[in-house]
């Protein structure tokens, strides 16, 4: 498969089979993220692993009930651990983490896996469960699993409404 192959079939999946995933795919799935790039080369990015069914279900809660996130049999939480802005004025842990968590994503779908970025959840309920310190930041709930479901198509915008060449044209 190749990198657009792989960004077609991607797609927020929300229900997923209980098999356990592989270890050797969780490995490749991680090194991927491991090998995503950073501002400055900090790799300021954390990732808690989630396997445990009871864990997943606190996950779940704190993710607004949503139920797929503890159904699936990992849950990737991804965290920075700097608050650094760039020289353009943005976060660069949060874009770090997310850009890492893309990896995450994309990998999966090559190893036959299926994922969903959970952005609605509650973070001040989310460190408590998986310990993480006050001073750092979750980002990003990931599922990760064996789908259940097929993908749905969602409707994109046209190339024209979203690019432009050479000056802001919109």
């Amino acid at each position: 498969m190749d990198v657009m192959q792989a960004i077609e079939k991607r797609y927020s999946c929300r229900s997923y089979h209980p098999d356990a995933i592989e270890e050797d795919k969780l490995g490749r799935i991680l090194e991927a993220a491991r090998l995503a790039p950073s501002a400055r080369n900090q790799q300021e990015w954390r990732f808690v692993v989630v396997r445990d069914e009871h864990t997943r279900r606190k996950l779940s809660v704190a993710a607004a009930n949503q139920d797929f996130v503890a159904q699936a049999p990992v849950v990737i939480v991804g965290c920075t651990m700097t608050d650094r802005l760039m020289r353009c004025g943005q976060p660069s842990g949060v874009i770090d983490t997310a850009i890492a968590m893309e990896h995450i994503a994309l990998q999966a779908v090559e190893e036959g896996l299926a994922t969903c970025w959970v952005g609605a959840f509650y973070p001040d309920k989310v460190k408590p469960i998986l310990n993480i310190p006050d001073e750092v930041t979750v980002v990003e709930l990931m599922s990760l699993g064996y789908p259940a479901d097929e993908p749905v198509g969602t409707p994109r915008c046209d190339m024209p409404k979203i690019v432009s060449f050479d000056s802001w044209q919109f």
